[in-house]
């Protein structure tokens, strides 16, 4: 959602509240599509600072699903957002850029909720998800999830390092025979 931000501009001290839908239903991070499976309205609040500067206050709570970063399980990672930002509405996209605060979220006196929403959970996306602690993930020969069942697969991991020996032990036993 799109709210008009021209209004604040009329007296300094303004304070605008608002309780928004977030209208974006999935996330992309990493070139994949993570669904919101929950997600509450965004509470904002927009106070005018003066010199056409706006303090943004902004909370919100909403469920990913992930997958578990070891067995692939569908995880429902909950995420509840909470942050501040200033905007300069006197600042040029050039002087932003310069000043590394790139808001794209604003375009004039235009301010896009969802895309401010989604620039903060950019930062709080857990790099590894997982289902719970101890997940066993899946086995690395036949694929199936050692947290629902076990498989018969030899999953010995042998040491690379010894590679070489392994090689010299077997090249003895093929003269042996």
């Amino acid at each position: 959602m799109v709210i008009n931000m021209s209004e604040l501009f009329t007296v300094d001290g303004t304070v605008k509240t608002y309780e928004v839908p977030l209208e974006m239903s999935e996330v992309i991070w990493k070139r994949k599509k993570y669904p919101i499976v929950s997600k509450q309205p965004v509470e904002l609040r927009l106070t005018h600072e003066g010199d056409r500067k706006i303090a943004i206050t902004a909370k919100v709570s909403l469920v990913l699903e992930m997958p578990c970063d070891r067995c692939l399980d569908s995880v429902k990672v909950p995420m509840d957002l909470d942050f501040e930002r200033n905007v300069d509405a006197n600042a040029s996209a050039e002087e932003r850029i310069a000043q590394l605060d790139e808001q794209s979220y604003i375009d004039g006196y235009h301010l896009d909720v969802d895309g401010m929403v989604l620039d903060e959970m950019m930062t709080d996306i857990p790099d590894k998800v997982l289902c719970r602690e101890d997940c066993k993930g899946v086995c690395p020969k036949c694929g199936v999830n050692l947290n629902h069942q076990t498989c018969n697969c030899d999953r010995t991991e042998l040491d690379p390092r010894m590679s070489i020996i392994r090689e010299i032990f077997a090249k003895n036993n093929r003269t042996d025979s």
